[in-house]
């Protein structure tokens, strides 16, 4: 009897091998932690940072905000201008699961990424050129959790849902994928993706 064929690997990008938060660039600019999660949660929300994942210019969603909130100018334009500060840098733990799993067959990525940084992530992270295929939200129009998004990066790699394993930092956007059949786990940190893989026969130690 032929062995079942091992879960082919799904990775989300930015909380999983990529340390992105905009508090790395805010506290650059304040000491005040009360005020960094003021502005956002009510200014530079993650909802509002979604909408350029989704493919709206960074200098669209600026004018928006600074129309809304006209005091907060300067952090907002810090948030387009000063981007590339709120990389920290790679999770090596995590990226050696990556590379490790590489060596056994093709990765994928499925991330939520503005069309317009995702350059500058890629310059700066040579390992992001690895995966088998990558799909950017703000390149394709569409992010997760939107069911849509996932059904392109089966239909572009013509890919099995059954055979996949997703791996991402966001619930709403692990149980997205499960609704579509998908097995797919929250990555909390390496040593628990390290155990979650070697339960799928994905690494043996």
């Amino acid at each position: 009897m032929k062995a079942p064929s091992l879960p082919i690997v799904v990775l989300d990008i930015g909380g999983v091998l990529v340390d992105w938060d905009p508090r790395h660039l805010y506290r650059k600019l304040t000491p005040d932690e009360e005020a960094i999660e003021a502005f956002l949660s009510e200014v530079c929300t993650m909802e509002w940072n979604e909408e350029q994942d989704a493919g709206r210019p960074f200098s669209e969603g600026v004018k928006e905000r600074i129309a809304r909130f006209p005091a907060h100018e300067a952090w907002i334009r810090a948030y387009q201008e000063r981007w590339p500060e709120m990389l920290a840098g790679a999770f090596d733990e995590a990226v050696g699961i990556f590379q490790r799993l590489l060596e056994r067959g093709p990765v994928y990525a499925l991330t939520n990424w503005s069309a317009e940084t995702w350059p500058i992530a890629r310059a700066r992270f040579p390992f992001l050129d690895s995966f088998a295929g990558v799909l950017v939200s703000g390149e394709e129009g569409l992010a997760k959790p939107d069911p849509r998004f996932y059904r392109l990066l089966l239909e572009r790699y013509s890919l099995d849902p059954a055979q996949l394993l997703f791996v991402d930092d966001n619930r709403r956007n692990v149980e997205a994928a499960r609704a579509l059949g998908i097995d797919a786990i929250v990555h909390r940190d390496a040593d628990t993706l390290r155990a979650d893989l070697r339960a799928r026969g994905l690494l043996s130690d």
